[in-house]
């Protein structure tokens, strides 16, 4: 069984996750894989065909700059119907992501819990020494 990449915040109605990572990069990339592994379970890979998609988002912080990202996650995984399986990070700072999106066909899922968009609500992006560490609760 692969360990996943982020803990679980206990949240009354929603979804909370705590990610860290060593890097800026790692940390967007865990939290985007983190959506796909907490709204869907694996089914049969009937539909084997990847999909890279550009994401770019910039902001006037890492916080606003993190949801931003997430939330454009969620809306390119519900209009293309994808499932994102990877996440290549090409250029990151505080203000600016450039990625790439690599996802499969979201029939090749069983859809658990729909995730409507990542909140502001206890928001949490900072880096502690060498860690960079992130607490986001989604609504669902």
């Amino acid at each position: 069984m692969r360990k996943i990449p982020y803990q679980f915040i206990e949240h009354t109605a929603d979804i909370g996750i705590r990610i860290k990572s060593f890097s800026l990069a790692g940390l967007f990339k865990k939290a985007g894989i983190a959506i796909s592994g907490l709204s869907l379970q694996r089914g049969n890979q009937k539909y084997r065909e990847k999909h890279k998609i550009i994401i770019r988002q910039k902001a006037s912080n890492v916080e606003e700059l993190f949801i931003n990202w997430l939330n454009e996650l969620l809306s390119v995984s519900a209009v293309e119907s994808l499932a994102f399986e990877n996440i290549q990070i090409n250029r990151i700072n505080e203000y600016f992501v450039d990625a790439i999106a690599i996802g499969s066909d979201i029939r090749n899922y069983k859809i658990n819990t729909e995730i409507k968009a990542a909140t502001y609500h206890q928001l949490k992006v900072k880096k502690n020494g060498l860690i960079w560490q992130a607490e986001v609760i989604f609504d669902v």
